[in-house]
């Protein structure tokens, strides 16, 4: 399943489908997979969406999202994120915008960032780069 997220999610950076049909097509893959005998547990905060027990292996939550920003100008950033920080900042962060009316685009964003964490993906997730040598990578290592 984790492929299938990726092609998604890899789908959505390309321009090909917005972040709502991202978020509806995994949805559906997740409830593809979930068996009655499988063990779940429902996330607290978001109906009818469930996690699989072993999703929150301490081997991947040890990784770090990496965002690296460079410029042509040489205005770079390199920022590392521990995954368990990541986790915890986008579970509040989609507690505090789900409330509000305004931010409801966004919660489909932070679902598919919650989604990718939750599915372990790993590697490359954004790929910018500009005709001036501008880049900007997001990793998961």
């Amino acid at each position: 399943m984790k492929d299938e997220i990726s092609k998604v999610l890899s789908m959505m950076q390309e321009g090909k489908i917005d972040s709502v049909k991202a978020s509806e097509l995994i949805d559906a893959l997740k409830e593809k997979q979930t068996a009655p005998t499988s063990h779940t547990v429902q996330m607290l905060g978001k109906p009818n969406v469930s996690k699989k027990l072993s999703s929150t292996s301490g081997g991947y939550l040890d990784k770090t999202l990496k965002i690296r920003v460079t410029s042509h100008e040489n205005d770079n950033v390199n920022i590392n994120l521990p995954i368990k920080l990541v986790k915890a900042v986008l579970a509040a962060g989609h507690s505090i915008a789900s409330n509000i009316p305004q931010a409801a685009k966004y919660v489909k964003d932070i679902d598919l960032l919650i989604d990718a964490i939750e599915n372990e993906l790993d590697g490359q997730i954004i790929d910018i780069r500009s005709g001036v040598s501008d880049t900007v990578t997001v990793v998961i290592e």
